[in-house]
């Protein structure tokens, strides 16, 4: 028997783009019956592509949108579900999450099912130019790609850089993000750092979007932790692949890579030149100094790796 509660956010005009996104999450709002048995998992895009690995029909993972998509509605609705969940898997959230009830421990307040958490995965050692964030007060994220460039950034800074790192550089970025993970780690139910141990090019897209070499051996991982007996599936395609970072000759010479150098960016399958990406971050960050000077003072640690001496 499947269990279908009434959902509260309830349907859109056919048509609709709304409606368009409840038919993506379909067993979320209600339009397909849930699984008798299922779980869920919570997060950003990254809390997506670990269910898909770890969705099987022996016990399904139903889709759930991501958090800092979620309306009021579907805060309630999330409620609902995992109180019907026996298992919730979830990035750490904080509590009241852009002020809906959305954190790890809310959530497992509303329910009996087991809660296990997995930390959310950086890496910057494939990519150690680059970073993502956002500044509050600052709307928006650069043209093209949401990344940002430490060098680009020093330029609009005025502050002298390198144009490369040595290998060695690389490898010590690559373990701040390491050392970062396995901080993260203390508090999580699962660890992530030791599947960089040995470092491939599909390990990360970008500086926060890993490839399948990280999550077909983290879903095996989180499945047998809960004591399923079948392996991770396999998606048949390559995750988070929307947009794919250049990769460099000394990052390439870092890790023993098997890959060639790439100077372009791949985004939605089309190669982007990287100048073309600078330029049009140099224009963005002109007439948003105050990103800029809030960008310096975060990316301090960073930019002192770069900082032509």
């Amino acid at each position: 028997m499947s269990h279908d509660p009434e959902p509260r956010t309830g349907v859109a005009p056919t048509g609709s783009v709304v409606l368009a996104r409840q038919r993506h999450y379909s067993e979320f709002y209600g339009l397909t019956p849930l699984p008798e048995r299922f779980g869920v998992v919570l997060g950003n895009c990254q809390a997506e592509s670990l269910r898909v690995v770890m969705d099987a029909p022996e016990h399904r993972f139903v889709r759930v949108p991501a958090v800092h998509e979620m309306t009021a509605a579907d805060a309630a609705r999330l409620h609902e579900i995992a109180g019907l969940a026996d298992v919730v898997v979830s990035q750490p959230i904080r509590d009241d999450y852009r002020d809906l009830p959305l954190g790890t421990q809310q959530i497992a307040a509303v329910t009996d099912a087991r809660v296990m958490t997995v930390p959310p995965v950086r890496f910057a050692g494939l990519h150690p130019f680059q970073s993502a964030f956002r500044v509050p007060g600052v709307e928006g994220d650069p043209p093209v790609v949401a990344y940002h460039d430490v060098r680009t950034l020093a330029a609009a800074a005025g502050i002298p850089v390198v144009a490369a790192l040595a290998p060695a550089e690389v490898r010590a970025v690559g373990q701040t993000s390491i050392d970062t993970l396995r901080l993260r780690e203390q508090t999580a139910d699962v660890a992530v750092s030791d599947l960089f141990d040995s470092v491939t090019a599909d390990h990360m897209r970008t500086v926060n979007h890993p490839g399948d070499a990280v999550w077909m051996p983290l879903g095996a991982r989180m499945l047998e932790m809960l004591g399923h007996t079948g392996g991770p599936t396999d998606p048949g395609r390559p995750l988070l692949n929307s947009v794919r970072a250049p990769l460099e000759p000394e990052v390439v010479d870092a890790w023993g890579l098997a890959d060639e150098p790439r100077a372009h960016w791949i985004v939605d399958g089309v190669a982007v030149d990287d100048a073309e990406v600078r330029a049009a971050h140099r224009e963005w960050y002109a007439t948003h100094p105050e990103f800029v000077d809030a960008a310096v003072t975060r990316l301090a640690p960073l930019l002192d790796v770069w900082r032509a001496r």
